[in-house]
């Protein structure tokens, strides 16, 4: 697939490469799609344990041409969504351990 189409996604050559690697571990029997079974494999591989519905529905956020099957351009959504989503968690969790009072120090002034 042309790197072109990767552009609407915004990802690296290196997100790319990466994002490959992982859908090719996902993509147990090599056919170019990750499957429900498939997806809910992998994700119990990184200690995740959702539940059917939520595999499908993880499948169906990202599932462009409906086919219920993940292809590499609809892996790259998913997965850039799952990185936004951590990045928003992590500076969550940031504002928790460091903000122990509730105040910023604009606040202060």
């Amino acid at each position: 697939m042309p790197q072109s189409h990767f552009l609407a996604f915004q990802l690296s050559p290196e997100e790319i490469d990466e994002f490959r690697e992982a859908f090719m571990m996902f993509d147990k029997d090599g056919n170019g799609t990750i499957s429900t079974k498939e997806l809910g494999i992998a994700m119990r591989s990184l200690g995740q344990n959702p539940t059917e519905q939520e595999i499908l529905e993880m499948i169906t956020q990202v599932d462009i041409d409906g086919n219920g099957q993940i292809e590499f351009p609809e892996f790259c959504v998913m997965m850039k969504r799952m990185m936004k989503e951590t990045d928003s968690e992590m500076i969550r969790e940031a504002f928790r351990v460091f903000d122990k009072d509730g105040i910023i120090p604009s606040n202060l002034s």
